[in-house]
């Protein structure tokens, strides 16, 4: 069947996001990542779809490699870590390199570090201020060490706060594509006893995408929340009525 023109705007107006976190502390689980549910759920709300995440090493070919990958895919690419004064922070070399272009010292930005460090303004912090050539920072009077944005990449901390201050910076800027709306229902059934018929409303109504998610009730008993996404509110609507009418067949809705 061929799209009309209302479904191939809403296709046209998709936009899809990759996530890079960077870091040999995640790997190794001394640092719990904190920042990719905050970055999708923000993406979420402002209409961009998050398609994917890795998570690599502190390593250049890696890096360059992964990042490579998803810039080409995706219409953003978010990446979080390795931007700040130690050896291993090697980000902005890396994507330097995979943008084949130079990197130096920003002069904004290391007039900015010599008014706050004086006298302690060493090479290391010094690090922080090498920006790729043609880059654009993400900075503001609360942000010491500046993100900053080149192409299609976003390059953020890794230390949440600073990478959710960057967030709120960089977001206004960018590409927004039409909103996932959703909607949920409590089963109040385990996820096996609503997998089949589940399978024929997914499959009856293929413009939703709809997901069934296990949890323990007040009672230790199993039981399984019901979730319904769409684009089109239509759309959605119709999906989320057949999930609620096999629920009531089941005898399981209240």
């Amino acid at each position: 069947m061929v799209a009309g023109n209302g479904e191939d705007k809403l296709m046209s107006d998709i936009v899809t996001a990759g996530i890079l976190v960077i870091g040999d502390e995640i790997l190794s689980g001394r640092t719990k990542d904190k920042n990719i549910g905050f970055i999708a759920e923000y993406l979420t709300n402002i209409g961009i779809d998050l398609k994917e995440v890795r998570v690599v090493s502190d390593d250049e070919p890696d890096i360059i490699a992964a990042l490579d990958a998803l810039r080409g895919r995706y219409t953003y690419v978010f990446t979080t870590g390795g931007i700040g004064p130690t050896h291993d922070d090697i980000t902005a070399d890396a994507v330097a390199k995979a943008f084949g272009v130079g990197i130096d010292h920003h002069p904004e930005v290391v007039a900015r570090f010599r008014e706050r460090f004086g006298a302690d303004l060493n090479e290391a912090r010094l690090r922080m201020a090498r920006i790729p050539d043609g880059a654009d920072l993400i900075q503001s009077a609360t942000i010491l060490a500046p993100g900053f944005k080149i192409g299609n990449v976003i390059v953020m901390a890794g230390v949440p706060s600073i990478m959710q201050a960057m967030m709120d910076i960089v977001a206004p800027k960018l590409k927004s594509g039409v909103r996932m709306l959703s909607e949920s229902v409590r089963a109040n059934a385990r996820e096996g006893d609503v997998g089949g018929p589940l399978r024929a409303i997914a499959e009856a109504h293929p413009d939703t995408m709809i997901g069934s998610y296990p949890f323990l009730d007040e009672g230790q008993k199993p039981n399984t929340n019901l979730v319904v996404r769409s684009r089109d509110q239509e759309k959605l609507n119709a999906a989320m009525d057949a999930v609620k009418e096999m629920l009531a067949g089941l005898g399981t809705a209240k």
